[in-house]
């Protein structure tokens, strides 16, 4: 089945005070385009996080980010009272010796001074954390995929719509083959006769003209866009990913439908190629879409 390249997941999981937030987003690309915003803390992690994604994804221009919230009471350093009652009582004791004014704002002066916060220890990744963070990410590479996939049970629906437009269109280009021997006929004949005098051999003239239909014949590129079609059909229902065989699929029935345009020199039959064209190049448009 067909999944599109357009796709959005999230997830969130809570690790102890911790909320882990991952966030995905999928457009189209030729190939896998991935950029990675990682909270500090899981940046040791980024290559696997990359081979991760990868590996689900496998082709898109990937938005990929992971972030921490804390509970704002603990992101918070604690101030260090003891250097705050040191500092002052040093304060105090300057003033009183060289006779220099005391602060009117003691507050604005101490925090200003260093090490008046405690100092905390540098936060390290732990193996139940990064387990958490891991499962985060998978989950919400699932969302995505499930995204992907309903854009792309749309994206089959439209195909297939477009795919009966051209089948049928297709028949009714064949009432106007037959017709059109006899116009090219009548059109030879008349003009002959309008040359004096004119004498031909008749058995020459049919010669001629079944030479002429045959290089107008359009029963190989008929069947040949009819396999197309068919063999269209049969790659969506695949289990791999295979945008990029649908688009080279469209391409081949593009040609047999110019090449059929080319050989049409009736008004009727150049109307009917027109909109074969038309439905075509909304399945080029869409397929653009397609893992």
């Amino acid at each position: 089945m067909i999944q599109s390249m357009t796709g959005y997941g999230k997830a969130i999981v809570t690790y102890k005070e911790k909320k882990i937030n991952v966030e995905i987003k999928s457009l189209n690309s030729k190939s896998l385009d991935l950029s990675t915003r990682i909270a500090p803390l899981y940046r040791e992690k980024e290559m696997e996080i990359r081979q991760q994604v990868s590996n689900a994804l496998e082709r898109g221009k990937i938005d990929f980010s992971i972030w921490i919230e804390k509970d704002i009471a603990n992101e918070v350093n604690p101030i260090n009272s003891d250097i705050v009652a040191h500092y002052y009582q040093q304060i105090k004791q300057i003033a009183k010796t060289t006779g220099i004014p005391e602060p009117l704002d003691w507050f604005q002066t101490i925090v200003r001074l260093p090490d008046i916060t405690l100092k905390t220890e540098i936060e390290v990744l732990q193996d139940e954390e990064w387990d958490m963070a891991r499962q985060a990410i998978e989950d919400a590479l699932q969302n995505l995929i499930s995204f992907r996939q309903q854009e792309g049970a749309a994206l089959q629906n439209k195909f297939n719509e477009k795919i009966d437009n051209i089948a049928r269109l297709l028949q009714e280009i064949e009432p106007y083959e037959k017709m059109r021997v006899e116009k090219i006929r009548t059109r030879i004949v008349d003009g002959l006769e309008q040359i004096p005098n004119a004498e031909y051999d008749k058995n020459r003239l049919e010669q001629e003209l079944i030479y002429y239909i045959e290089k107008l014949d359009i029963s190989e590129e008929k069947q040949r866009l009819a396999n197309h079609l068919k063999y269209f059909r049969d790659t969506m229902n695949e289990t791999a990913p295979n945008g990029k065989k649908l688009g080279f699929i469209a391409q081949e029935m593009g040609r047999e439908i110019n090449t059929t345009g080319s050989k049409s020199n009736l008004a009727e039959m150049q109307n009917i190629v027109v909109q074969m064209k038309d439905e075509l190049e909304q399945i080029k448009e869409q397929v653009l879409n397609a893992l």
